[in-house]
């Protein structure tokens, strides 16, 4: 009788460990918690004064995040996400818009860097100015802060 006991008990624990497992393998999938449909976007850039990314002191930084909204410690989200989405998050793009404005050519660089994830892939850039008057010509308003 102790045996038979034992054999149903054991049984029994079986068919709901199957049943747990199926429950679960059934559960639809739940959407990530990082924007749910949006591929995440959330960049820190800077602003520093030397010649490379190693040896800038950095003067100003900010947080920016476009997905599924612009929003961050950026002075202008919006204007700087629009502007990262029309060059398809090309920073190469941002910093190399012509400007008309003459500049002296003195060298006190400056370096512009976005550091993070743009709609889903990681980003590490870096760019020199030679001066701050060369860096305030050919930003728009990714780095306009």
């Amino acid at each position: 009788m102790r045996y038979i006991t034992g054999a149903v008990a054991l049984g029994a624990a079986l068919v709901l460990g199957t049943l747990a497992t199926t429950a679960q393998a059934a559960a639809p999938a739940q959407p990530a918690r990082s924007g749910g449909l949006y591929a995440p976007t959330e960049l820190v850039l800077t602003v520093g004064q030397g010649e490379s990314r190693a040896t800038a002191t950095v003067q100003r930084a900010v947080t920016l995040s476009c997905m599924p909204g612009a929003r961050g410690s950026h002075p202008d989200p919006q204007a700087a996400c629009t502007q990262l989405r029309a060059v398809a998050g090309d920073f190469n793009a941002v910093t190399a818009t012509p400007s008309d404005r003459l500049c002296t050519k003195e060298w006190n660089p400056f370096v512009v860097t976005a550091d993070g994830v743009w709609q889903g892939k990681r980003v590490s850039y870096s760019y020199t100015f030679a001066n701050a008057c060369a860096m305030n010509n050919d930003l728009d308003a990714v780095f306009a802060f």
